[in-house]
């Protein structure tokens, strides 16, 4: 039986959270993707996820990241590429079904930077999380592919009023504290 605990604060994440995060991702990857990749899979990724070229991506705009913390502690992790391609969504395994995908998801919607202009949300869903990029609202655009190892399947989300998908605050792109 899971506790009830209240929402995790969700920011953006700024350098000196990234070696946390990216051993969050690793941790996750590891025990939930790389049992399904061959060993090129896994060596691709583990080389994307590497801290310094993360931090150097985030320094160059090339990758956004949000974090979800209790505590001090990261729970989940979602990283952007411009303009609006989820490359990274991880959840630690403890906090897995406690809707936290969903509230860095949500966060993601609420940045004008990504969302303003552009008609849907993609990603390139592991075989893992194809089930949980559905709950979200996203629907493949094309069959599993394998490249470098990796298998993915293409995903886009529809942005739209309807779906509340539509930003609502300018506030989450900025690298101050947000206490969701």
């Amino acid at each position: 039986m899971y506790s009830v605990l209240k929402p995790p604060q969700v920011r953006p994440l700024d350098k000196d959270d990234v070696v946390s995060a990216m051993e969050l991702v690793s941790r996750v990857f590891m025990e939930f993707e790389a049992p399904e990749y061959p060993e090129e899979g896994v060596a691709e990724f583990q080389a994307f996820i590497e801290p310094s070229l993360i931090t150097s991506k985030m320094a160059s705009g090339e990758i956004w990241l949000w974090g979800a913390f209790y505590q001090e502690a990261t729970v989940g992790v979602i990283a952007m590429r411009p303009p609006s391609h989820i490359s990274l969504m991880f959840v630690d395994k403890r906090y897995h079904r406690r809707g936290i995908a969903r509230r860095l998801f949500e966060t993601v919607l609420d940045c004008r930077d990504i969302v303003d202009g552009h008609a849907c949300v993609t990603v390139n869903s592991s075989p893992y999380a194809v089930e949980i990029y559905r709950r979200l609202g996203f629907h493949p655009t094309g069959k599993e592919q394998t490249e470098n190892g990796l298998r993915f399947t293409p995903m886009k989300y529809v942005l739209t009023e309807e779906n509340g998908a539509l930003p609502r605050s300018a506030a989450m792109c900025q690298t101050t504290h947000l206490d969701l």
